[in-house]
Formats: C-alpha cells, structure tokens, sequence
C-alpha cells in the first residue's frame, strides 16, 4: 500500500494540466529544481558549508563539502546526485546530504558531474571515477588525512557510483558504497519496471528519453559503464548498502545487482521501504515519514564508517 502522504502528493501531480513530455529539457530543468527546493523544507545546521573546484584533467568540478557540528571516526562521503543524468546540482540534495551527515557524524562531500546532453556519456562516468581518485589522493583536502571514504549517490549518481567503484577497485580503497535506488542501464526489463512504469513519480518514458539525452550516440547497452547488470566481475568491489522503494519501477533491478554482487563475494544489505517511492529520501518536507527512513540509512551508514 503506497503511504498516505504519497497518495496526496500524486493526487496534486495529477491536477497538473501540461504534460511533461510536452517540456523541453530547459523547462524540465527547471521543474526539477523548483520542485527540489520545494521539498526539502529546513536545511540542517552545519558547522561548515564550502564549495571548492575538484581540478581534473581538461575540467573542473564544482563541489561542496558539509562539515557536520559533531564529528565521530575519520571518514568522508562522496555523493553524486540524482537527475536521470540531465538534471540535479549541489542545491536540489543538499538537504539530504546535510541530514545524513549530521545523523552520521561524518562529512560529506557532493559533486557535480557534468550532465547530458551537453556533456554526453562517458563524461559522467569519467567524472565519478576520476572524483574517487582525486578524493584518494588528496582527501586531507577534504578530512582528516587518513579518512576512509564511502561513495555513495541516488538514481542516476548511484547507477555513476556502481560504475566507479568497480572502476576504481585495484587502485582506490572504499570503504563502502551506498547505492539509492540505482538505475542500471535503459534497456533493462523487470516487472517492477513494467508495474510501476507510470503514475509512481518516476515515469519510465522519461527516463529512456534521458537515457537516449545521455548516450547521444554510444550504442553499445552491453557495456557495464551504460549497464552495471552486465558486469562479468565484481570481485573486490567495495561492501554495498542498496537502498529500494516498493513503488519503484527500479527496485527489480537495484535487487538484481545486489545479487550480482553477493554472487561476487561482496557484502551487501539491502534496505526496502515500505509504501514508499522513486526519490522518497529528498521528501522529508512532503513525506515526514521520509525522514525516519533517511534516519535509518544513516544508521545503516553509520556502521559502515565505524568499520575498521
């Protein structure tokens, strides 16, 4: 049963009278940032707020690193956000970075890859890997200078964070990763897929138009950095939290590579919210019951950081 609260919300969705197809990207765009800021009502308190440039090769990065009032271990979060790789920026998740890094104690640092279709694949990709290495490298930039690091991301960010951290896994040590609802390629087929296809926030329809935003002309599904679920090894891969909502039309497959992954030897907890949504955690100001299961992640996460 979808939760109360999700029941009104889709009802006030549905009295919208332009559809969303008819929007171009800008519009979209901006629909999604307008509707972000909406939702995440009060920002946490922080101790410290500071954007940087993460210099790569040929690019430069904005991000923002949260410095929590309350620290406890030594360890920092790189997040990459959600958008169906076309839309999301250091504003629409802050709040819910803010909030799972004051219930973690633990700093978190968001970054903003370069999205499609001005950027197309791989440049998200090669964002999420080479941000890992830089972070590795220097993350007395960013914490303590022995700080574990945890990659973590929602939608289309965890289905970035998937990639890299078996990118990165002979060179980079993570100590985690946390998957949120992950996409996994534009072609998978699940029954959650078809189930939930549309009416449940995530229309699938958008989703393959900004799957085909984000290819451009790279055709090859096949590949592991477009589907994850094709990943012949994954040995070694960092330990994984994979976070799904019943309502989601990506749940089957965010299970799917749970499986993979246990299938490769790497430890995995999979967290279901019940009666919840695509993007349910970025709700708390709609949803309030959002907020405890964002609570519950992090206790989750938690765990991960006090690892030795």
């Amino acid at each position: 049963m979808i939760h109360p609260d999700y029941e009104k919300y889709l009802q006030s969705l549905a009295t919208r009278t332009a559809p969303r197809h008819s929007h171009s990207l800008e519009n979209r765009r901006r629909d999604y940032r307008e509707r972000a800021m909406r939702q995440r009502g009060p920002l946490e308190e922080m101790a410290d707020v500071r954007d940087a440039i993460i210099a790569l090769e040929g690019r430069e990065l904005r991000c923002r690193l949260l410095v929590p009032p309350r620290e406890h271990g030594d360890a920092l979060v790189v997040y990459l956000h959600g958008g169906s790789f076309v839309f999301g920026d250091l504003d629409t998740h802050e709040a819910l970075c803010r909030r799972l890094s004051v219930d973690t104690s633990t700093r978190f640092l968001a970054v903003d890859y370069r999205l499609a279709p001005e950027h197309p694949f791989p440049a998200a990709v090669n964002d999420a890997i080479d941000v890992l290495r830089y972070v590795s490298a220097h993350v007395e930039e960013f914490a303590g200078s022995q700080s574990k690091i945890i990659a973590m991301g929602d939608s289309a960010g965890a289905a970035l964070v998937a990639v890299a951290s078996a990118a990165v896994r002979h060179d980079v040590t993570l100590a985690g990763q946390v998957l949120i609802y992950p996409t996994l390629g534009p072609a998978v087929v699940t029954d959650s897929s078809h189930r939930y296809a549309s009416g449940y926030i995530l229309e699938m329809d958008d989703l393959r138009r900004d799957y085909r935003q984000y290819l451009a002309d790279w055709t090859d599904l096949t590949d592991p950095r477009v589907t994850p679920l094709f990943n012949v090894d994954l040995t070694g891969v960092a330990p994984a939290i994979v976070v799904v909502a019943q309502y989601d039309p990506l749940r089957d497959e965010a299970i799917a590579y749970a499986g993979l992954l246990e299938h490769f030897g790497v430890p995995v907890e999979v967290l279901e919210a019940e009666g919840m949504l695509h993007g349910f955690l970025r709700m708390g100001h709609v949803i309030p019951d959002a907020l405890d299961i964002v609570d519950d992640v992090a206790l989750h996460l938690s765990r991960y950081v006090a690892r030795v």
